[in-house]
């Protein structure tokens, strides 16, 4: 990153010294030492220093030379030193220049002749060009390519200049001769752009009258063909089915990126579904056939782009786009199920989860690095299928069962919340699905996987066997109690008080804290947890129950879940088993078990004791099972499945309206234009064309043609730089594309007097970066000038763009300087609402390191209303569910989650609190990765919080 230096180092790079060592090495006959003098002498020009001495030294000594090298940076140099005087007149000793140039153009060797051609090509000055022209006109004819070439854009420039058509009237007809007769693929391409830049109306009859070689041309060629037909065909609508012919013939061409401009013009073109599927099954093959990972992604945002606007075309292209599964990248992979999972139907839901399937099974065959993130995608996927097309759960359900023992504790995570999910919504999958989770229970060694798994088992475990079995897994996976005896609870207090050794575990972490003065630092923290000694363990984790195992490393919250599960099961046993004794004989056991785990949490085998939470829980459960009533048995046995579907209904309704508010709802005006298809005279019309017409009419129709919120977005993004009393007004309209921002920079000269040198000098705060260096400009009395700003962006942070325009005038001889208002970039451009699971949302939050806490400070008094205040604000989305915000109880906390254009997170924890007078108070907290988005986000969030715009 640059940043400012507060050393200043005198050096005066325009000293005589310096120009004398210049000037002494021009003189002399050493080549070498005059290609470095001539280096020297352009890189200070380029430096902003002016050498006027030097120029009268390299005429006389420089000119003359045959070094192609030193010719090379001579033309450098007269392309960067100023030609004209102050008054704007060519200096006389460019006369000198003139006759050398025209020397060049007429010189036996090709290289020199074609590099001062293209040095022509960024000359301005009427006066030295106009003396050169017949000798440029002479080259069009030369033997050598490379010379005709640059004589063509040679030409192209000198008519492009405001006399220039004065200078070369004939310019076009000559081109478009030379391009019948030329046979060099470059100088055809520079021709034909020529023509397309200066005389388009010789451009598209060359065009048509070669209509049948166009598939036949040089790839550059195409590449310019396929920029006039976009031209063509903004300016006149009508006629664009003449061209779509042509595109059609170039989907075939040999070269990759013609077919991916030829894709790209045929939908800006036509919406009609044979051009659309064209152009699909183009950016399909492309995304075969590339290896570069860049252009797989670019590709997959054009069908993604494609997917929202012609969404039944790329129903039919699903399976071509499951192909992209293939490439070993990430982020491939992620961006192609994203486009694949909103485009099944109940036509294609079967090939989807087939091939996920295979995919799935791919991930257990082979190791590669991220087979557990891959893995994880998949089982989203599926899970994701399954919810919007119940029927195929039964498909895919038991495979998944087989990953709940995955070492990725995401990927099995996400398996367990699919089971629970299908296992609510499918009933006649229960007992398989039970019976399957049963035997693989013992797999799991992750705690949230073991905890959601009980929580099943205690739920729909319903008939005799079912529970009975369910009984016998946690018990057999509890292992055999006490958790310890008495000889092994003395030895552990007899112990000497020092670091174990083989029976424990180092459980280190890391943690962001704030001092005292406000700054951020990690607070690191070891801890020694003493597990049981192998007496007691009977052998290592992998061998041992995986529910003792997790109990006797001190995991309480696991117990109060088997606590719970085991008096699910018993009181369910009840119900279903006739025999009182063998009822009874259950409770006892599971009995037994909740009190050695209140033993083992008391006891000294482990350093910490049990939690209070905890024990209160196991507590409870102990009273259930010794005196239990008809309401009790009624919530515990009924009301939390009960509550689960109610969950899961709220997030289905939640879901089902979110695609409705994503759905682009238009209107057609009552005086809008409608045109009859069947009505209409279609002679001489191809079947593209009109199957484009009828599209054309359906948006004009459903009024898709309208964009009135575009324009008023337009308006609001334009800032004011100058104030309207200054000489020189300036205006510039902000637009952000993600990494770019362009300023359209409008400046009006409100004087009588001509400005020279005008200059839009801008530099940048935070992490903008800008493209261009800026340039000179000369305003005429009362006209406008556009000019065009790029600034590079890098991170999600609030940038500042400051500057100033300077000018000279004829009347005063120092520059004037307007300083400018500040552009503030606004971090809202930047990040997005996004969703995430809820588990997901913790582990993020655990793991960013940079919090910034923001004091509640606001003059609405309804907590609802502040919420939704902020999340419109921000920009983000609330991750609470309405159902959980609903009631009046004096607090309210809810998650917001956004992600950023760069791909960072952005969370946020609002949490308030109604006071006695009425006011809100209470902490936002805002977790990023980066300081960047943190600090952004807390100021944007200070500056809205109390209510204003």
């Amino acid at each position: 990153m640059e940043k400012s230096c507060s050393l200043l180092v005198h050096f005066d790079s325009s000293t005589p010294a310096l120009a004398n060592e210049i000037k002494e090495a021009l003189e002399g006959n050493d080549v070498p030492a005059k290609i470095e003098a001539m280096k020297s002498a352009i890189m200070l020009l380029l430096n902003g220093e002016t050498i006027p001495q030097l120029f009268i030294t390299i005429i006389r000594y420089v000119l003359p030379t045959d070094d192609h090298t030193i010719r090379k940076l001579l033309l450098l140099y007269l392309e960067i030193i100023d030609k004209t005087d102050s008054k704007g007149k060519v200096l006389p000793e460019m006369i000198l220049i003139c006759q050398k140039l025209r020397d060049n153009l007429q010189h036996p060797n090709e290289y020199i002749r074609g590099v001062t051609l293209r040095f022509l090509c960024r000359m301005n000055e009427t006066e030295i060009i106009e003396p050169l022209i017949p000798s440029v006109l002479s080259n069009l004819e030369h033997r050598h390519p490379f010379v005709r070439r640059n004589a063509i854009l040679a030409i192209m420039a000198i008519y492009k200049l405001p006399q220039g058509e004065q200078l070369l009237v004939d310019a076009p007809e000559m081109i478009e001769k030379a391009l019948l007769s030329e046979q060099d693929p470059s100088a055809k391409r520079n021709a034909f752009l020529m023509l397309f830049n200066c005389a388009q109306d010789r451009a598209v009859n060359y065009l048509f009258t070669h209509v049948d070689s166009v598939p036949e041309w040089g790839e550059l060629l195409q590449m310019v063909v396929l920029e006039l037909i976009r031209k063509v065909c903004r300016t006149n609508p009508g006629e664009k089915g003449k061209y779509i012919k042509i595109i059609i013939s170039l989907l075939n061409a040999p070269s990759e990126a013609v077919i991916y401009e030829c894709a790209g013009t045929l939908v800006s073109l036509s919406s009609a579904p044979t051009a659309i599927r064209a152009a699909a099954n183009t950016y399909c093959q492309l995304l075969l056939s590339q290896s570069d990972n860049n252009v797989k992604l670019i590709v997959l945002d054009r069908l993604n782009e494609l997917k929202s606007s012609h969404r039944d075309v790329m129903i039919d292209m699903i399976m071509d786009v499951l192909r992209a599964l293939s490439s070993p990248n990430l982020d491939i992979r992620r961006k192609t199920l994203d486009i694949v999972l909103e485009l099944i139907t109940p036509r294609n839901i079967d090939e989807v989860v087939l091939t996920l399937k295979k995919e799935v099974v791919k991930t257990q065959s082979t190791e590669l690095e991220k087979n557990g993130e891959y893995r994880q995608m998949l089982v989203q996927a599926i899970h994701t299928c399954a919810i919007k097309f119940p029927e195929v759960a039964s498909t895919v359900v038991h495979l998944l069962m087989d990953f709940l023992g995955d070492s990725n504790v995401s990927s099995a995570m996400d398996v367990v919340v699919f089971v629970r999910e299908i296992i609510a919504t499918n009933p006649k999958l229960r007992v398989s699905i039970i019976m399957r989770l049963l035997d693989t229970f013992y797999q799991i060694r992750a705690t949230r996987v073991c905890a959601c798994a009980l929580w099943i088992i205690g739920e729909y475990c319903l008939s005799l066997s079912e529970v009975e079995s369910g009984i016998a897994t946690i018990k057999q996976c509890l292992g055999d109690l006490p958790f310890y005896t008495a000889t092994e609870e003395q030895n552990a207090v007899d112990a000497p008080k020092q670091p174990p050794q083989a029976n424990s575990i180092t459980v280190s972490s890391r943690r962001p804290a704030i001092l005292a003065d406000g700054t951020y630092a990690t607070q690191s923290a070891a801890s020694e947890i003493a597990v049981a000694p192998p007496s007691l363990v009977a052998g290592s984790l992998s061998s041992t129950g995986n529910l003792r195992s997790l109990l006797l490393i001190g995991d309480f919250f696991l117990g109060t879940v088997i606590a719970c599960t085991l008096t699910k099961l018993v009181l369910r046993y009840g119900e279903v088993q006739p025999s009182k004794v063998e009822v009874n004989k259950a409770s006892s056991q599971a009995l037994l078990t909740m009190v050695s785990m209140l033993q083992l949490g008391h006891s000294s085998v482990l350093p910490h004791p049990i939690d209070n939470d905890s024990y209160d829980r196991v507590v409870l459960c102990i009273r259930l099972l010794c005196n239990t009533g008809d309401e009790i048995r009624k919530i515990w046995l009924q009301s939390c499945r009960q509550s689960f579907v109610k969950m899961l209904a709220d997030k289905q309704l939640r879901e089902t309206e979110e695609n409705k508010a994503k759905a682009q709802t238009s209107h057609a005006q009552p005086d809008d234009l409608i045109d009859f298809y069947h009505l209409k005279n279609r002679k001489g019309m191809s079947q593209l064309e009109l199957e484009d017409q009828v599209q054309d009419d359906l948006k004009r129709a459903t009024g898709d043609f309208t964009k009135d919120g575009d324009d008023e977005n337009k308006l609001n993004r334009i800032l004011q730089l100058t104030g309207f009393s200054d000489p020189v007004y300036a205006e510039a309209y902000v637009t952000v594309h993600h990494y770019d921002i362009v300023l359209d920079v409008t400046i009006i000269n409100r004087t009588k007097e001509t400005l020279q040198n005008l200059c839009l000098e801008l530099a940048t705060m935070g992490d903008l970066k800008l493209v261009e260096r800026p340039q000179n400009y000369t305003l005429a009395p009362e006209s406008s000038k556009q000019i065009k700003a790029n600034i590079k962006v890098s991170s999600t942070e609030t940038g500042v763009i400051f500057g100033n325009i300077v000018y000279e005038t004829s009347n005063v001889l120092e520059r004037t300087v307007i300083v400018l208002n500040d552009i503030h970039i606004d971090i809202m451009d930047y990040i997005t609402p996004a969703s995430c699971a809820d588990w997901t949302f913790r582990t993020m939050w655990a793991e960013f390191e940079w919090e910034n806490k923001v004091a509640v400070n606001t003059v609405i008094q309804d907590e609802k209303e502040f919420l939704n205040h902020i999340v419109k604000s921000t920009n983000m989305k609330c991750l609470t569910p309405p159902s959980v915000l609903d009631g009046e109880c004096g607090f309210l906390s809810a998650n917001l989650y956004a992600k950023s254009v760069f791909g960072e997170d952005a969370l946020v924890n609002l949490s308030i609190e109604k006071q006695a007078d009425g006011k809100l108070s209470g902490y936002i907290r805002i977790r990023s990765k980066t300081q960047g988005i943190a600090l952004s986000l807390g100021d944007k969030i200070t500056l809205k919080q109390k209510g204003g715009s």
